[in-house]
């Protein structure tokens, strides 16, 4: 084993970012002590939708990690796996080309056709998770809700759900622009403005750029660069508020994306020599993405109404060496579209206000309809040369596939304040939908008969939710919760035959928090212990007589467990302490079986056995509105199994970041450094035939150390 795979203890990893945070914070405090006192020195509160209505995080009985605007901006983050490291028990499974993203909570993830964590942006979920990684632009917050949400948030939040927000339109004329330049090429300018155009009344925002870069892994046949990437994107907004009580806003991104092919290679390969790979075929992975949404609000002194109506067109094609060797013997076209349409319309006591029970208890009350309709197209095509199709002559083995989808949901939720210190929360969820499926496989030429199947089929689901929460103090509260979720069966595009469809999944997950605010709010603690009940497993497993392809498969039941704890503090003026760790326990039953093969007691794939992250900044202000600043962060990923069968792993691997720079009311420039020990690992691997992968696998190295400055203006 190198030094660079050498495995490292979880209490020495999870020690450098504490051992950092006191290195730095501690002669902060010895010259400028903490005057507990001092206003400046305390944590804002932070506002989550992760009821769906906005509350403050540090009262409700949720498992959220929610990064604001001041948090993205001191973080530089640009992705939402950026942003992710920040959430315990959280883990974005993505590949090079940005297409494909997986977001594991826990150890629950799944396909990206029926993924287990629904990205949110601005209320509209994405129902395929190929449109739910755009850049992140004009972003106010983003949340990352750990934990069944079935009876808020419906199908497909197993695991829970990610929230992006964007910020509105102000009241007052900003405009700016950005450029970055940095190893391997990369480039990036981004542009906005924003601000009324009737005083308070309208307001409009743009922004928008162009991003690109050279790819990180070099193909060894050819003397290229593989996985190139670059994207044009942008954000329209107009906002309208004729009163104070209604407000209406439209939102129109898009996003293209012309990246390279997947860096896929040998796992042992790759091991020994990272990012570099051989193939005599070098592909492609493109993406086009629309999504417009309506935002309507109602805030009366009885009763408030919304309603979010959400359209997303996405369309990718991509091609690829499927052998993944230096030899012509097999490559792979993958074309596929979807449209979909949502609408929700959400009922609630007014903002504030509660409805007045018996004695002392009150009510607060959401109820709410939600309807979708979704269409996907997939034509993909494996081109097998005569050497592997043993014919004399080249085979196309074809799969086509119609899938439609069309649903609804009813929801209702109250929370019942007992006296002053206890919460009583009360929600339930009923969730019923249709699927249709035209499938359809053959060769051409015809040497063996193909396949055509057309198939119906509705599932349905009841959400429950209860939650109980008491006050022990000013700033410390207490909760328990019991949820439950769902994921709908549906039909694979493509599939072995007598495995086109697969069943419903379901899940409870029972949890036990702490959250407090101490030192005059000056520490911020979040601690939960939880437990995950979950039947029929969805497992995205390798369709083993036709490489590349893969399917969701029901794999029995699975247990996860495991603990959660957050902290932020300023324990000075311009310091900053953050960090998060989890563990993650997560496992097959026993008898489980996934794919034909026995996994029973083996670990989930993608459940890394804990998570840390941790850092400090430091600000130092010359001028009232100029700072220079200083950040370190280390993230600590431990070791987890690539698929069922646990195999092969990726041990526990640590990746330090910095950065640095400057920055004023009109300007800023800043330094930064991600990956500085230029850390090797593989993040992502999949199963495949040895015949082209000696180890079994095929995987994309991790990123290398890259360098990035930026710089801005603001008018």
């Amino acid at each position: 084993m190198t030094a660079s795979h050498r495995p490292l203890r979880a209490s020495q990893l999870l020690g450098l970012p504490l051992l950092l945070a006191a290195t730095l914070v501690a002669p902060a405090a010895s010259a400028a002590p903490n005057d507990s006192a001092d206003p400046a020195l305390a944590l804002p509160p932070v506002s989550v939708s992760a009821e769906k209505e906005p509350g403050p995080m540090q009262t409700l009985p949720v498992s959220v990690t929610a990064l604001t605007t001041e948090a993205l901006r001191d973080a530089g983050i640009r992705e939402v796996r950026d942003a992710a490291v920040f959430a315990p028990n959280v883990l974005m499974n993505e590949f090079t080309a940005r297409k494909l993203s997986n977001p594991y909570f826990r150890g629950i993830g799944s396909s990206p056709n029926n993924p287990g964590v629904t990205t949110y942006f601005d209320g509209v979920p994405q129902l395929n998770a190929n449109s739910s990684t755009l850049e992140l632009l004009d972003v106010d917050q983003i949340e990352f809700v750990r934990g069944a949400a079935g009876g808020l948030f419906g199908r497909n939040t197993v695991g829970g759900l990610i929230n992006v927000i964007s910020r509105a339109p102000g009241t007052s004329w900003r405009s700016g622009v950005e450029v970055s330049a940095g190893d391997y090429r990369a480039r990036e300018a981004l542009a906005r403005f924003s601000g009324p155009l009737d005083g308070e009344r309208l307001g409009l925002g743009f922004a928008g750029g162009h991003a690109s870069r050279d790819g990180y892994t070099k193909n060894s046949f050819t003397g290229h660069d593989l996985d190139a990437r670059e994207a044009w994107f942008g954000k329209f907004q107009v906002r309208w508020q004729p009163s104070a009580e209604f407000s209406a806003r439209l939102l129109l991104s898009g996003e293209r994306d012309r990246d390279g092919d997947y860096a896929l290679g040998d796992l042992a390969a790759l091991r020994r020599n990272p990012r570099s790979v051989s193939r005599d075929f070098e592909g492609y992975t493109h993406r086009d993405v629309t999504a417009p949404t309506l935002q309507l609000e109602y805030h009366g002194p009885r009763l408030q109404v919304s309603s979010v109506t959400g359209g997303v067109w996405w369309r990718t094609s991509d091609a690829t060496d499927l052998d993944y060797t230096a030899a012509p013997l097999m490559t792979r076209q993958n074309d596929e579209k979807a449209r979909q349409l949502t609408q929700e319309f959400r009922l609630a006591s007014p903002a504030g206000q509660s409805l007045a029970l018996t004695g002392d208890c009150t009510l607060r009350w959401q109820a709410g309809l939600f309807l979708f309709d979704q269409d996907y197209d997939q034509r993909a095509w494996n081109n097998l040369s005569p050497f592997v199709a043993q014919t004399p002559f080249a085979l196309r083995d074809q799969a086509d596939a119609n899938l439609r989808d069309t649903g609804a949901g009813v929801f209702g939720q109250g929370v019942f304040n007992l006296g002053r210190d206890w919460n009583l929360t009360l929600g339930l969820r009923f969730d019923r939908e249709h699927k249709d499926a035209d499938l359809r496989t053959y060769l051409i030429p015809a040497v063996a008969p193909g396949s055509a199947v057309k198939a119906s089929r509705s599932f349905s689901a009841w959400s429950p939710r209860f939650a109980i929460s008491r006050k022990l103090a000013t700033d410390i509260m207490a909760y328990a919760t019991a949820a439950s979720g769902f994921k709908a069966g549906g039909f694979n595009a493509i599939a072995p035959a007598g495995n086109q469809a697969y069943g419903m999944e379901r899940s409870w997950t029972y949890e036990l928090g702490l959250k407090s605010e101490c030192l005059h709010r000056t520490l911020r603690t979040n601690l939960a212990f939880y437990y995950l009940d979950w039947n029929q497993l969805q497992l995205n497993v390798p369709v083993l007589a036709s490489p590349g392809r893969f399917y969701i498969d029901n794999a029995g039941t699975a247990r996860s467990q495991g603990v959660e704890l957050e902290l932020n503090y300023r324990p000075a003026l311009g310091w900053e302490v953050f960090g998060s760790v989890g563990s993650v326990d997560a496992t097959f039953a026993r008898g489980t079986r996934s794919g034909g093969r026995d996994v029973g007691g083996n670990r989930l794939p993608y459940a890394p056995e804990f998570t840390a992250h941790g850092g400090v900044q430091y600000s130092r202000h010359l001028q009232p509105h100029t700072r220079l600043f200083a950040r370190a962060q280390f993230t600590v990923c431990g070791r987890f199994a690539y698929d069922a069968s646990n195999a092969a792993n990726q041990e526990t691997y640590g990746v330090p970041d910095f950065r640095f720079g400057a920055q004023a009311r009109n300007w800023f420039a800043e330094v930064g450094i991600k990956n500085f020990t230029n850390t090797k690992y593989v993040p992502v691997a999949l199963p495949f035939s040895p015949a082209f992968a000696p180890s079994g696998y095929v995987g994309e190295s991790g990123a290398p150390a890259a360098f990035t400055v930026r710089a801005g203006l603001t008018f």
